[in-house]
């Protein structure tokens, strides 16, 4: 599978200041001594494909996928020493006090996962622009209040990225973006996915359990495989573009 189009792009957005201030303080429990080596290893996983690359390899991660793994090890990753998930340990065990604002981010952090989001539509209310998203696993829709960077991303666009419910919002379905996201094109979207679902399916095969059938529960379990699925995407990508130069250049 091979990225079809070059406007593959990270974008930033914005998030509620009290969800920031709760992302910050997660990454700051992560770097503790005793969570630092966990670190390592759940970021190593979400970013397996760069650290494999021998001497540093052609292509480093964007640094939305850097993001999107630091989410990964907040919420998703389970330390193999059998220490509790960093929301968890948050939400559970740490003793430092935390305002109402932020805490009420953690169970919602820690019920979210990543997902390949179709933009199907936009709305301008009230000087904001609601946008809504159709997951392209298992076609549930999402409501999010998009910023100037979304405002200029095109509908059909697909994005890689974490929805996080508002525990603010008045209706279910509106959510906020985890601060940044991967931007496909409809086609290099839809590739992603049937390479994640092909994934998916290997595992399944491999471990004879079909637990993660459904498609929430294999992203929140193995989020960390759209990350791979698109880094082999942009080394396939990049293959393709110097081995094509190379034949143009070896025909003259």
């Amino acid at each position: 599978m091979k990225l079809s189009s070059e406007l593959t792009a990270g974008l930033w957005h914005s998030m509620p200041d009290s969800l920031a201030a709760l992302a910050e303080r997660l990454k700051a429990l992560s770097l503790e001594p005793m969570f630092a080596g966990q670190r390592q290893v759940g970021l190593a996983r979400a970013l397996r494909l760069y650290m494999e690359q021998e001497g540093g390899g052609p292509l480093a991660p964007l640094p939305q996928e850097v993001e999107l793994a630091e989410w990964y090890l907040c919420a998703d990753f389970f330390p193999e020493n059998g220490q509790l998930s960093l929301v968890e340990q948050l939400r559970d065990v740490v003793t430092e006090h935390i305002g109402d604002e932020e805490r009420r981010w953690l169970d919602p952090v820690r019920h979210s996962s990543m997902d390949l989001l179709e933009i199907v539509k936009e709305e301008a209310t009230d000087h904001r622009l609601a946008v809504s998203l159709r997951s392209l696993g298992d076609g549930r829709r999402y409501v999010v209040e998009g910023d100037d960077n979304l405002r200029q991303v095109p509908v059909g666009s697909v994005m890689l990225t974490r929805l996080i419910a508002d525990p603010n919002a008045r209706q279910e379905a509106t959510h906020v973006i985890a601060g940044c996201g991967v931007m496909l094109s409809s086609q290099d979207g839809r590739q992603v996915y049937e390479r994640a679902q092909e994934a998916q399916r290997a595992l399944e095969l491999q471990s004879g359990s079909f637990s993660s059938g459904e498609w929430g529960s294999f992203t929140k379990q193995y989020g960390h495989l759209l990350l791979w699925v698109f880094a082999q995407a942009r080394v396939d990508a990049l293959i393709d573009a110097v081995g094509g130069k190379i034949g143009r250049a070896s025909c003259r």
